[in-house]
């Protein structure tokens, strides 16, 4: 396990029963004795954690906002930056083709291995193990955390931008479609008249390129009345975690 203290160090746990950990690191690639069993229960754990996490420092927020911030916070993108962060690629143990093509950068690969190293923990060293772990890897993110836009897409928190300046609602419209009709790409425009503002965005759906360009008109406002710490700057942050680069833009 000497190989390993450096991760156990990062965790914050080192471990009684090494096989759990080794385990944890495992890919069905590799042997019969993977990490799939212990990635259902790392999920279980990880939720409930992670909802307490939430219910202790939000005690202002509803059922429906703490759902939506906890999503957000276990989806697989948040848990393979956290992976990424404990440098979990160069651990895994993966078969041969997977590490051919690259398996370990896969974001689902690291974000199932991390659930997995969770539930080790927990059934190493019980929940509060597991607990402390958790809450470790998450201290950084959430002290950043803005529960009025974590977790909410780029169209959402665009509506909620406009109509908390009480102008109308954002004009999507498709100006162009390319590709073969099992591959196309769409062209979307987002215009707020009364803003002056004019963007365009593509994506391989008409939803993907509509977000991409509210994402592109957050931006817009933002650069229209630039406030330190405002929660334009942080809406627009929120919207680039999880979306496309938008193709164009033009502000008149």
């Amino acid at each position: 396990m000497a190989g390993l203290a450096s991760l156990q160090a990062a965790l914050g746990h080192e471990f009684s029963d090494a096989s759990l950990l080794e385990q944890a690191l495992t890919h069905r690639s590799h042997s019969a004795k993977h990490n799939e069993r212990l990635e259902f229960l790392g999920d279980s754990v990880l939720n409930f954690v992670v909802a307490s996490l939430l219910f202790e420092r939000f005690t202002k927020i509803d059922e429906g906002d703490l759902s939506r911030l906890r999503a957000s916070l276990v989806k697989q993108a948040s848990l393979a930056d956290i992976a990424t962060r404990l440098s979990l690629s160069q651990y895994l143990r993966l078969g041969e083709g997977e590490l051919k093509s690259g398996g370990f950068r896969r974001p689902s690969i690291l974000a199932d291995a991390l659930e997995a190293l969770f539930a080790a923990v927990f059934l190493d060293g019980g929940f509060d193990a597991a607990r402390k772990v958790i809450a470790r890897q998450y201290e950084s993110i959430l002290v950043n955390v803005d529960p009025k836009t974590l977790g909410k897409d780029p169209k959402t928190l665009l509506q909620e931008l406009l109509q908390a300046r009480k102008l109308d609602l954002p004009l999507y419209t498709v100006v162009a479609t390319h590709g073969a009709a099992h591959n196309q790409m769409f062209e979307v425009e987002c215009q707020i008249p009364k803003l002056d503002i004019k963007v365009s965005a593509g994506g391989s759906s008409r939803r993907a390129a509509e977000q991409s360009a509210a994402q592109l008109a957050i931006a817009a406002i933002d650069a229209l009345t630039p406030a330190k710490g405002s929660g334009r700057s942080r809406a627009r942050k929120s919207a680039q975690l999880s979306l496309p680069v938008a193709v164009s833009q033009e502000t008149k």
